[in-house]
C-alpha cells in the first residue's frame, strides 16, 4: 500500500495513524491497561484496599449487630421500669392499707378489712 506525499516530500498525517489512540480509560475498558504486570506492581496497594473493605465490612456487621443489641435491651429496661411501677403501687397500696388497719386497731372501732367487694341488692316491687 502506498503511502500518500504531499508536494514538501512528508508523508501525510491523515494517513500515517491507522488505528485511533484509545486513551488510560480505553485501554482499561478493553482490558489493555490492566495486566499481569499491573497486578505485580501494585499487589501491596491491592492488598491494603481488600484488607479494608473487609475490615470496614466486619465493622457494618457489628455496628448492626450491636444496635439490635442496644434495642432488645431498651425494651427489656421499658418492661422492667413498667413491672417496677406495678410492684411499688402494690406496695404503697400494702402500706397505706395496714397504716389503716394499725389506726382502727389502736381507736377500737371494730372495722375490718372486706375480703369481697360491697353487693348491689335488687328489689322487685
Amino acid at each position: 500500500m502506498a503511502k500518500k506525499v504531499s508536494s514538501s516530500g512528508t508523508p501525510d498525517k491523515s494517513q500515517a495513524t491507522a488505528s485511533p489512540k484509545l486513551g488510560w480509560l480505553g485501554g482499561l475498558r478493553y482490558g489493555q491497561s490492566v495486566s499481569l504486570t499491573f497486578f505485580k506492581r501494585n499487589a501491596w496497594l491491592l492488598m491494603c484496599i481488600l484488607v479494608a473493605l473487609v475490615a470496614l465490612m466486619g465493622l457494618r456487621y457489628k455496628t448492626k449487630t450491636k444496635m439490635q443489641e442496644i434495642r432488645r435491651l431498651e425494651r427489656e429496661l421499658v418492661r422492667a421500669e413498667s413491672s417496677k411501677l406495678q410492684e411499688k403501687a402494690a406496695y404503697m397500696s400494702l402500706i397505706r392499707e395496714s397504716e389503716m388497719q394499725r389506726l382502727v386497731d389502736e381507736r377500737h372501732l371494730g372495722l375490718t378489712f372486706q375480703d369481697q367487694p360491697p353487693y348491689t341488692l335488687q328489689y322487685e316491687d
